[in-house]
């Protein structure tokens, strides 16, 4: 299916508005009101999974299959080191030497 500029231009239109409306929708309808203490809790952790979603989908696939490569190491250097309770620079530079050198071998 393809579309021509101009209706990919109006599609990005639409769901922008949609979306500003939705997010506009919730404080509307919510105002002032205190959510329960258990759904406050699990809106807390909606923005680290949606993180974790992303990196995982992005680690394991190339447009539409799904690829072990270098990528996969990096993110488990990264992991060892979030463990290990390494600084955000020193996750980010061994996960991206780690990366480096596997496709430099490969």
């Amino acid at each position: 299916m393809s579309m021509s500029h101009t209706e990919l231009w109006w599609l990005i239109i639409g769901l922008s508005a949609a979306s500003y409306g939705l997010k506009i929708a919730g404080f509307v309808f919510v105002g002032g009101r205190t959510m329960p203490p258990v759904l406050e809790r699990c809106l807390a952790l909606i923005p680290a999974s949606l993180l974790a979603a992303l990196v995982v989908k992005d680690t394991f696939t190339t447009a539409q299959d799904v690829v072990v490569d270098a990528r996969a190491v990096g993110l488990l250097v990264a992991l060892i080191a979030v463990w290990r309770k390494a600084p955000f620079i020193v996750v980010v530079l061994a996960a991206m030497a780690a990366t480096a050198i596997v496709r430099a071998i490969s």
